[in-house]
């Protein structure tokens, strides 16, 4: 049976240390697979607008849950990797396998907010040349213990890492359904992680330009990891426009079969609003465990 994750909510009024723990607990005790939380470093008014404050760190919260919970992969979706310096990244994925046991998984993407980029003093316009600089940088402190690397604005000089993670590497989820985002899925991913992707994009376009991507490149196809609402609706939604995991709960079921005859073995459900409001956790517990049990029941 296909596995399930949560998105849970990491930001808002309603979110604070309990409210994590509470989610994560539900997540292990109903017999999701995995939570994953979202992040953002310095949220300015049009992140604020989809992620109302406050924001609670990903890698720091999923550090704390890791000795919380003893069977959830915790993982980020998605660590914009320009914001940190890619050795910080590293070190930190490395040690949160490590003291978690290996449950957890580094998604990773290019961030959004021009706003964002500038309150750090991050390149929005380079965001993407830049993750892959940054992500070559960090699966290579993964399997070395010194580093050296010539990148604009950042010179590496036999500069220890570690710690280096068992077997070299951490799971690396990579987002994004744009071209340079799928070929950085086949260069670094063990996962590709697109978010709400469209049904018939995913099945025509995005999973072809993967395999082929792959071939090219002569390595494995990655593994397929998506993430999609789970917004169930009283009354049915019609046609093939209707995004992934919106309508009634037989419909979402149908959706995640969908994407497990796609071969997404992982699929993340994602309870979160699109413009910010007051939540009902509860209610939204109970919507995942429907889909759950439809799942189960073969509604």
């Amino acid at each position: 049976m296909t596995r399930l994750g949560i998105n849970v909510p990491n930001f808002g009024p309603q979110t604070d240390a309990a409210a994590l723990l509470a989610w994560a607990r539900f997540a292990e005790s109903s017999g999701f697979a995995a939570v994953v939380l979202s992040d953002h470093v310095a949220p300015t008014a049009e992140v604020t607008e989809v992620y109302p404050p406050p924001f609670y760190d990903p890698l720091t919260a999923i550090g704390w849950l890791a000795g919380q919970t003893e069977h959830l992969l915790l993982a980020t979706s998605v660590l914009v990797v320009p914001y940190r310096h890619p050795l910080l990244t590293a070190r930190v994925a490395a040690m949160l396998a490590e003291i978690s046991g290996g449950r957890f998984a580094l998604g990773v993407g290019v961030g959004w907010s021009p706003t964002e980029f500038a309150a750090i003093g991050a390149d929005y316009e380079r965001r993407g040349p830049i993750t892959d600089q940054y992500l070559n940088v960090i699966t290579t402190a993964w399997r070395q213990p010194r580093i050296n690397a010539e990148l604009p604005g950042l010179r590496l000089t036999d500069v220890s890492t570690g710690p280096n993670p068992a077997g070299g590497s951490v799971p690396l989820w990579v987002g994004g359904s744009a071209g340079p985002a799928i070929r950085r899925a086949v260069r670094f991913g063990t996962a590709w992680h697109p978010i709400n992707p469209d049904r018939s994009w995913l099945e025509q376009t995005g999973l072809p330009a993967l395999r082929r991507e792959s071939q090219h490149a002569g390595v494995p196809v990655p593994d397929l990891v998506p993430r999609i609402k789970c917004r169930p609706a009283a009354a049915s939604t019609a046609g093939r426009d209707r995004p992934l995991g919106v309508g009634t709960i037989t419909q979402i079921a149908c959706d995640v079969r969908f994407l497990a005859g796609l071969g997404a073995d992982l699929i993340i459900l994602d309870p979160n609003p699109d413009t910010p409001r007051p939540r009902d956790y509860a209610a939204e517990r109970n919507d995942l465990l429907a889909v759950q049990a439809a799942l189960t029941n073969h509604v």
